[in-house]
């Protein structure tokens, strides 16, 4: 939780790097995430586990997230799937759904250099909203 707003942060970092990336979600989409980071099964299953199961059903699997941009202050990601004959499938996203979904479906997470780069240059004037860019305060010292 952003300790300035009380707003749920998804904190992604890298593996081989420092580099991490603060995305600030709705309490909904914080949920479906820590539900599955905690490994707790609801009584009836939500919209991130109906589409997990939809893919599997398919005969599908997914093959990473990718958050892949930042513009005025908003985050877009994208889905990668690919269906039974091996051929792309390509779904636009918002980064919390997407992170709920490759959590559920066990996929990498990737986020593109410009996104990181933009992310760090970004410094707005408002505290952001679900899936929006990092507020002006310094979100490094908050994760740690």
């Amino acid at each position: 939780m952003d300790p300035n707003t009380n707003t749920p942060i998804v904190v992604l970092k890298g593996i081989d790097k420092e580099t991490v990336l603060p995305i600030w979600v709705g309490a909904f989409e914080a949920n479906a995430i820590a539900l599955e980071i905690e490994k707790i099964v609801p009584q009836r299953p939500m919209t991130h586990d109906l589409l997990r199961n939809v893919i599997i059903e398919c005969g599908w699997s997914a093959s990473k997230v990718i958050v892949t941009d930042l513009s005025d202050n908003t985050f877009f990601a994208r889905i990668e799937l690919e269906d039974k004959s091996g051929d792309a499938v390509f779904l636009d996203a918002r980064p919390s759904d997407a992170i709920a979904l490759a959590l559920r479906l066990d996929c990498p997470i990737f986020v593109e250099q410009t996104v990181l780069d933009l992310s760090a240059s970004s410094t707005p004037t408002e505290p952001a909203t679900e899936d929006e860019g990092p507020p002006p305060e310094d979100w490094p010292e908050l994760i740690d």
